[in-house]
């Protein structure tokens, strides 16, 4: 028996030999599948940074974009107020007029303006406003007055405030009718200045035209009213 039992033992040993290989085989496919599962989550990474690069790009633009933003928009307000400055200059001259800041006439003798504010040179002004021309001047107390041409190139010796005696409105004079005409409410003054309908209820104030040293003075009128035999109403 006890040499039966030693000739078993070596064919127990090499089944248990030849079962080793299959073994090894298997640790290494648990091996080569544990070192995937590592290596994957490296692989992953590229993917992650490539994401966030676009993001970052774009808020570089954003940032770069900002300034130029407010560049532009600088650049359209100045060239906004550079077109403005010859609009306004050209406008003054007439809204200059619009806004008279008394009424009547008072004071003493004053050199009549242009709508640029400089002094009225007699000579020039007549020859910029041939007969039958009148024109407004800033005149007694800042009021806008009507310098008259003759057919013979001079000036009339009145000028007549265009300030109306009803709203203090400024009131054009209306070539084609040969009147002045108010804009705000009707009234209406013949070629002089006389009120010919209402609401307006006197005629327009007068001043005296005089030239001193080839500028153009203007003075209060301060005598009977030739238009209407009346006493002045504007004293």
């Amino acid at each position: 028996p006890t040499v039966k039992a030693r000739q078993r033992s070596p064919k127990r040993i090499r089944r248990r030999s030849s079962s080793s290989p299959m073994l090894r085989f298997c640790l290494a496919l648990l091996a080569a599948s544990a070192s995937a599962l590592r290596v994957a989550p490296a692989a992953r990474a590229p993917t992650v940074q490539a994401a966030r690069a676009p993001a970052v790009a774009m808020a570089a633009a954003a940032d770069d974009f900002v300034p130029d933003m407010q560049r532009r928009t600088i650049m359209n307000l100045v060239l906004l107020g550079g077109a403005g400055v010859p609009v306004l200059w050209l406008a003054g001259g007439y809204i200059y007029f619009l806004v008279p800041p008394g009424g009547g006439g008072g004071g003493a003798g004053v050199t009549a303006r242009d709508a640029l504010g400089a002094d009225v040179m007699a000579a020039k002004w007549i020859a910029a406003n041939p007969y039958p021309g009148r024109a407004l001047v800033e005149g007694l107390k800042g009021d806008a007055h009507y310098l008259i041409v003759k057919e013979d190139k001079t000036l009339y010796d009145f000028a007549i405030n265009a300030v109306c005696t009803h709203l203090g409105c400024v009131v054009p004079f209306n070539r084609a009718q040969l009147k002045y005409i108010c804009p705000c409410h009707g009234s209406q003054y013949d070629f002089n200045g006389k009120v010919i309908r209402g609401p307006a209820p006197l005629s327009l104030a007068l001043a005296h035209v005089n030239d001193v040293d080839g500028k153009v003075v203007l003075s209060p009128w301060t005598e009977t009213d030739f238009r209407t035999d009346l006493a002045p109403w504007w004293k």
